[in-house]
């Protein structure tokens, strides 16, 4: 059993287990208690900011900040234009960036700390509306707020009570209720999302389209007539796994290496040289469009457990084929 040392004092693997399984438990007690504060003021916090024709200004101080922070990166993603204004620097000028259409949320524990009760007066004299993100309802910010959204916890994961986690947790989902229920009310889709996300992984699943991948492969094409022979060199030279017949290029079939094992393993006797494509190619094979996206690929080869398609254009012509090793190779998978 490993043991750590600090402070003359000697923790055990088990005890220091136990810490963090308590601390999630405090934690998600804390989270689940909050259904008891979505309410009618939650609403209309919502609707408020629904219908804000400025932007959404967020402020808090200390690790308030730091989800605020949070919030305005998840606001922005998902259609809300948010800023973040520390409560601190507001009042020594950052509170010039508060336009008069714009909704604040400010986001405190306590309520009461010195920064907030400079600001909030003067966010009100204004003109704007306030909402409150607040672990007090007795507070001078839930007070004063013209919305309170209540983020009370009954206390803090720390055995001490004092460092901030399960408050600025509370405070953290509350401001993702807010904008999910924001995504809700716009109809935000995944092709909204992808505006906003262009960049890395995800932007790839939102952005890249199958017209992007086939170009990069070569073309793997045959006719009705084509010998088994040749078609095998027509799969091997494409290193694709597959040979699609055409008939005036619109698709009539494919050959793919499942096929051939299949023709050798039902035969008993083949000659290859005159054996025609079409007396073992399968018919109607799964085609996608070069302008679907890359994402819709690789679920139609989940959904049919095959590792290529077919790629067709605008007016059903072949054009090439994506293949599963395209996906990985850009993180769709």
């Amino acid at each position: 059993m490993r043991f750590f040392e600090k402070n003359n004092e000697v923790k055990s693997d088990f005890e220091i287990l136990e810490t963090a399984k308590q601390t999630i438990r405090t934690e998600y007690k804390c989270i689940e208690n909050l259904l008891n504060f979505v309410d009618e003021e939650f609403v209309e916090a919502v609707r408020l900011l629904f219908s804000c024709k400025g932007r959404v200004i967020v402020s808090g101080i200390g690790k308030s900040a730091l989800i605020g922070s949070k919030i305005v990166a998840t606001l922005n993603s998902t259609g809300t234009p948010s800023i973040f204004m520390h409560a601190a620097e507001a009042i020594h000028g950052d509170l010039g960036m508060i336009q008069s259409e714009d909704v604040v949320i400010c986001i405190s524990k306590s309520g009461n700390t010195p920064e907030i009760k400079v600001l909030v007066p003067l966010i009100k004299a204004q003109g704007n509306k306030l909402i409150a993100i607040v672990g007090s309802e007795s507070s001078y910010l839930a007070k004063s707020a013209d919305f309170r959204i209540n983020c009370f916890v009954e206390k803090e994961a720390c055995p001490n009570n004092l460092a901030p986690t399960s408050s600025t947790t509370a405070q953290l989902v509350m401001g993702d209720a807010l904008a999910v229920c924001l995504l809700y009310c716009r109809n935000f889709t995944a092709k909204d999302f992808a505006k906003y996300h262009p960049g890395g992984s995800l932007g790839k699943r939102l952005y890249l389209r199958v017209g992007d991948l086939y170009p990069r492969n070569e073309k793997p094409q045959i006719s009705p007539d084509t010998s088994i022979a040749e078609s095998i060199i027509e799969i091997s030279s494409k290193r694709l796994g597959c040979a699609v017949i055409t008939e005036n290029e619109k698709v009539a079939g494919i050959i793919t290496d499942g096929d051939l094992r299949r023709m050798l393993n039902t035969s008993a006797t083949i000659d290859t040289r005159t054996q025609q494509a079409k007396s073992i190619m399968t018919c109607n094979p799964k085609c996608i469009n070069a302008d679907a996206y890359a994402v819709e690929a690789f679920n139609m080869m989940q959904q049919f457990h095959i590792t290529q398609l077919v790629v067709t254009d605008s007016e059903n012509r072949y054009v090439g084929i994506v293949h599963i090793h395209d996906l990985i190779s850009e993180g769709i998978i």
